[in-house]
């Protein structure tokens, strides 16, 4: 076809009327340049160099004046860059120097006339390098349709004008074509078109005054350096599976080799497929619910050409259902005889097994063996889950959920108790830094049941639950007897951690250790407390929060020291985990003081003292002393406890009697002979008045007590019977006994009269008695609220014939009519009288 010769010819044409003009206007690279020597028209200036040296080079310059005019003496001097070098007095002068800095440098000679100085001749010299070789020439097409376009690196500066230039062949013909756009560091050329069938070779050349360079030439042919535009690409997701898609893309250059990468946008490192004659293709193994960023780059032909960049584009996967299976662990805690505490703790499904953000968890307790409980479904955002449930066995099922569906459930059996069940032996915890812990131990002892496994479980212990991190465990088996824990483990933190055994279908008992990756010295101290004990001092203490104990702690030491002694002081090493947080200090002298103060220890050393206290232990007769008294206060409290009880105080009574001097025992002193008895008509009337003429001027009258007694049988006393005193009963009544025995006392006439007059019909008195200070009006009949009824009496130590007696007859018995002498009575103090009102008639 002449189609298939033409367009070649037509391109080589092309190219041959573009280099031509580049031919022509090339540099020469040592052409001699003006300069060297200067001639002027009042003297010249020569130098022995060319214009254009290399650093380090040495100049010699000679300056020659013409004819001078005029009679006063002139000087020939040079000037390197309008700085005088040297002078000399007469027509010439001349000096070598040596040019160390790249650029240009102009040499003037000028004369020196008194104090006018005038140009004569001068030079320029240019200092610079040669062109270094070109390096890293390629040439690039952009698409099938772009032009051709060279570049490479020049190399140092020249500090010259330097001309670079591209050289093309195809084996039979070469061409020039100059830089284009001149830069310093890079150069570049853009060429006609090119076939894609011929071989061309590339050599890019330099020159300046100080000498030329080639590159090394460069052989492709145009299906090699054409680099195609990045493809256009579109991602369908299939509705089946979220974790598979598939690629389609088109481009211009119909290229036959394609591949593809994708990340999920949190990392870094891509997955790379390659892909051939295909336009699209199918891409499994993704994540759900995930953001990714998809890229696609094409090249012409297989193996062969440029790649294209590479097109981008950012799209989230769908979520899936579930995949993956809980990993549940529970504990049980004995709320009582009949109910446990059963809490589940479940690690987070990975992203890949959650096919998607989970949005709950399903919790299904099962009550064994135990018919009437039915099922209980809970459900929660949290990962763990706590419920108080009747002490038996109980199935439990936990899934998550999405929106796209469930997780295969997970069942575990609780079965309560695990006394039977015995617990890893000789359980350790190593720090190894670096946020882990090597925990180490023995296989249970005289088990019937063989072990399935170890749960090793690890917490940091934090006083507020708000701030308790998640509880973490790992579940080995049987033939793993150590662990490294590293998930969840900060340094200088001490935790507590558990190992306990699998049997079958339940966990048997913990054996717990603490641990710590790495320790420092606590940061402050114990707050602890001092209370004087028997001989010594109990020290009491608090542990030190959890943030500054930095580490476990490994144990306290108190430090006791008297305060009149400078050497060093008593130390008392206690080991942690000692409970409760206390300890005696016994055997101190009484009356010295003592200073005393703790500190924490831990495996990285001992840290600050906490709070210091003195103490000083009283001396013993101080202690005796209120050993004593707190003996005699508690007999008394015991005696009033014992003698409220009517029985009891009667024995005590007739002990008492029987106990005292026989004087106690003498009747009292008949009150009809007394002064005051026989002025007892007159008075009676003034006992209803509301002021009593027996309390003499200023005296105080006591509060008065109403009394009210009821009797199941209120029969007034046979005339012939004697009155015998009884005990005080439990509300302070007394009892009437006719006599049986000529052993017991009469009473004395005075006391027969007032129970006389106590059966004949009440006087108009009132009921109200007001206390002392207040005015004794009487209240309505209807409104007088009931007297209160007292309280029963505490017994007495005195004789029997000292008890007022009760009477159980009818009428008012109103004993503030009396007023005894005391002075009549031997050994008695005089004791304020009480009245006391008694209505029989109740």
């Amino acid at each position: 076809m002449p189609f298939a010769w033409i367009v070649p010819s037509a391109i080589w044409l092309v190219l041959h009327f573009t280099a031509e003009s580049c031919r022509k206007g090339a540099v020469g690279a040592s052409r001699a340049v003006r300069g060297t020597v200067g001639v002027c028209g009042n003297g010249n200036v020569t130098a022995n160099t060319a214009c254009a040296i290399r650093q380090g080079t040495n100049v010699t310059l000679s300056c020659q004046l013409g004819a001078l005019q005029g009679a006063a003496p002139c000087w020939a001097a040079i000037f390197l860059n309008n700085s005088e070098q040297v002078r000399n007095q007469g027509g010439s002068v001349s000096k070598t120097f040596a040019v160390t800095t790249y650029g240009k440098h102009t040499f003037t000679c000028k004369t020196l006339c008194g104090d006018k100085t005038r140009l004569v001749c001068g030079i320029d010299i240019q200092c610079g390098n040669p062109p270094d070789e070109p390096r890293n020439v390629s040439c690039i097409q952009h698409g099938t349709r772009g032009h051709l376009t060279c570049t490479w690196d020049k190399g140092r500066l020249t500090y010259l004008d330097t001309a670079y230039g591209i050289e093309l062949s195809n084996g039979t013909d070469t061409f020039c074509f100059p830089e284009e756009t001149p830069s310093q560091v890079f150069g570049s050329r853009a060429l006609s078109k090119l076939d894609f069938d011929s071989n061309y070779t590339v050599v890019v050349s330099a020159s300046n005054k100080l000498g030329n360079a080639s590159s090394q030439p460069l052989t492709f042919m145009l299906i090699d350096i054409v680099k195609p535009h990045p493809p256009a690409f579109s991602v369908e997701f299939d509705d089946s599976s979220a974790t598979n898609c598939t690629f389609s893309w088109h481009d211009e250059a119909q290229a036959q080799h394609y591949r593809l990468r994708y990340r999920p946008l949190s990392r870094h490192t891509w997955s790379v497929v390659e892909s051939f004659h295909r336009e699209e293709y199918h891409l499994q193994g993704l994540e759900p619910d995930t953001a990714y960023e998809f890229q696609v780059s094409c090249r012409i032909l297989r193996g062969r050409g440029q790649w294209s960049d590479w097109s981008r584009r950012q799209m989230h996967t769908p979520a899936a259902v579930p995949t993956g299976i809980l990993d549940v662990w529970y504990r049980q805690q004995d709320v009582d005889s009949g109910h446990q505490n059963l809490s589940l703790f479940w690690k987070a499904l990975s992203k890949p097994e959650a096919g998607g953000r989970i949005l709950g968890y399903t919790v299904t307790l099962e009550a064994l063996d135990h018919g009437k409980l039915p099922a209980q479904s809970h459900q929660t955002t949290q990962t763990s889950f706590s419920r108080v449930t009747p002490r038996v066995g109980h199935r439990i099922t936990v899934s998550a959920h999405n929106s796209r569906g469930s997780s295969p459930p997970v069942a575990i059996l609780a079965r309560p108790g695990s006394q039977d069940l015995p617990p890893p032996q000789r359980v350790s915890a190593v720090a190894l830094g670096n946020s882990s812990i090597l925990v180490s131990w023995s296989p249970p002892l005289g088990s019937a049941v063989s072990v399935g496994g170890y749960v090793v479980e690890w917490e940091e212990p934090w006083r507020e639950p708000r701030l308790r991190p998640q509880h973490s465990w790992v579940k080995l088996p049987p033939s793993h007897l150590s662990t490294v824990l590293a998930e969840h483990i900060r340094d200088n933190v001490c935790y507590q951690i558990h190992v306990s055994a699998l049997y079958q279908d339940r966990a048997g008992q913990a054996a717990s250790v603490r641990g710590n990756s790495t320790a420092q010295a606590p940061s402050a101290g114990p707050q602890m407390l001092t209370t004087p004990w028997a001989s010594g001092i109990l020290v009491s203490w608090e542990e030190i929060p959890a943030p500054q104990q930095r580490g476990c702690i490994t144990g306290y030491h108190i430090y006791l020291q008297r305060r009149d002694r400078q050497g060093q002081p008593e130390v008392h090493a206690v080991p942690a985990g000692k409970a409760p947080c206390s300890l005696h200090i016994p055997d101190l002298e009484p009356g010295e003081h003592h200073d005393l103060w703790m500190t924490a220890v831990t495996a990285a050393g001992e840290g600050p003292r906490g709070n210091s206290d003195s103490v000083c232990l009283e001396s013993a007769g101080g202690w005796v002393t209120l050993v004593l008294i707190c003996s005699f206060c508690s007999f008394f409290i015991l005696s009033a406890c014992v003698c409220s009880v009517p029985p009891v105080r009667k024995v005590f009574q007739a002990l008492f009697s029987l106990l005292l001097p026989q004087w106690q025992s003498k009747a009292i002193p008949d009150p009809a002979n007394a002064t005051w008895a026989r002025s007892l008509t007159a008075t009676k009337a003034e006992l209803s008045a509301p002021s009593s003429p027996f309390l003499p001027s200023g005296f105080e009258e006591p509060e008065t007590t109403p009394v009210e007694e009821t009797f199941a049988h209120p029969e007034p006393p046979v005339p012939g019977d004697k009155l015998l005193v009884g005990s005080a009963g439990s509300r302070g009544h007394g009892d009437w006994a006719q006599e049986s025995s000529g052993e017991e006392q009469q009473l004395p006439e005075l006391y027969q009269r007032l129970v006389a007059e106590a059966m004949e019909p009440p006087e108009p008195v009132s009921e109200y008695i007001s206390n002392p200070g207040t005015s004794a009006l009487s209240p309505e009949p209807d409104t007088a609220p009931d007297p209160p009824e007292p309280d029963c009496s505490p017994l007495s130590v005195f004789p029997t014939t000292f008890l007022t007696p009760a009477l159980c007859c009818e009428g008012n018995l109103t004993l503030d009519r009396v007023k005894l002498n005391c002075s009549s009575f031997p050994s008695v103090s005089a004791q304020p009288v009480q009245s006391v009102t008694r209505d029989a008639s109740k």
